[in-house]
């Protein structure tokens, strides 16, 4: 937006637009190599002219799929790995009960550094030592997918996810002001968002999660995150049904990405199933970006 100074000279300001009235309008800067940052007031009579701009691409957002995708292993305390040129074998512990697919799977991304029918066999070989049923996981649509559908693997029917990543300032700002903007239902049927919640929070190491419990002690949200370096990644998130709609799980994500960038970390991460349209508009509004889509295959063996 361009506007008039006192001394009436032009000024340029760059940022996201946080209200508009006939008076005024606020403008969060965004430009940090200036030193100018954080919101702005601008009378409306001295706007000169102004436009919608995208927002700018950021650096992580050229990284590959693979690249992106490694950050997975912090999510869990132990994961076998190997090695398989770009690709990497990986298994993970049950956790909670039940084995992940992100952590029991090969990351079938980049040059496998060997014939793909090696690569197949390999893979088989590495998941029926150790009792599972081999699972690959491709971005759909890559030729890594296609190599491996004309070696006899076929797509699982659920599981398939878009990748996302945010600015974890952008993102933390954009959940902290959706959050204080919550209020009750107009109905104010089964509301109870004037109730407050007890935010509880569990950390280990690079890990935390963050539980909202009701003066019964009863979890109405909850969700988790992991660091590793300067990215966070949100995954777990979880809404008693009963409390739907009265934005916890935008709560939740906000102290997830808090705790975050208290130690650090810039860019943020998560996976979202693609057939969870809810779950997308919600990350989407926070900012998120779809990176990519995977899928998993599989050859049909099962465990032994």
């Amino acid at each position: 937006m361009r506007h008039l100074l006192p001394d009436g000279r032009g000024t340029d300001v760059l940022g996201t637009c946080l209200s508009w009235t006939d008076a005024d309008v606020v403008i969060d800067r965004d430009q940090p190599g200036s030193g100018e940052t954080g919101p702005v007031r601008i009378a409306v009579s001295t706007i000169l002219t102004g436009k919608p701009i995208p927002p700018r691409a950021s650096v992580r957002s050229r990284l590959s799929p693979r690249e992106v995708e490694e950050h997975v292993l912090s999510l869990w305390p132990e994961v076998e790995t190997a090695s398989l040129g770009d690709w990497q074998l990986r298994a993970a512990p049950a956790y909670e009960g039940r084995r992940r697919r992100r952590g029991n799977s090969a990351l079938a991304m980049g040059d496998p550094g060997v014939p793909v029918a090696e690569a197949s066999a390999r893979i088989v070989a590495f998941y029926r030592e150790r009792g599972q049923e081999p699972l690959a996981q491709a971005v759909v649509g890559s030729p890594e997918e296609s190599a491996l559908l004309a070696y006899g693997w076929r797509p699982l029917e659920s599981g398939s996810a878009h990748c996302q990543l945010a600015s974890v300032p952008r993102a933390l700002r954009a959940a902290t002001s959706a959050s204080n903007r919550r209020s009750v239902a107009p109905d104010g049927a089964n509301s109870r968002r004037d109730v407050p919640l007890t935010a509880g929070y569990k950390e280990e190491g690079s890990r935390v999660e963050v539980t909202l419990t009701d003066d019964h002690g009863r979890t109405a949200a909850r969700g988790r995150a992991a660091l590793d370096g300067d990215w966070v990644g949100v995954h777990d998130l979880y809404v008693d049904p009963d409390r739907r709609r009265e934005g916890l799980a935008t709560a939740v994500v906000a102290d997830l990405l808090d705790w975050g960038a208290s130690l650090g970390a810039t860019t943020a991460w998560l996976h979202v199933e693609t057939d969870n349209v809810a779950a997308i508009a919600h990350y989407e509004s926070l900012g998120f970006v779809t990176h990519h889509t995977y899928g998993y295959l599989t050859t049909g063996d099962p465990a032994e």
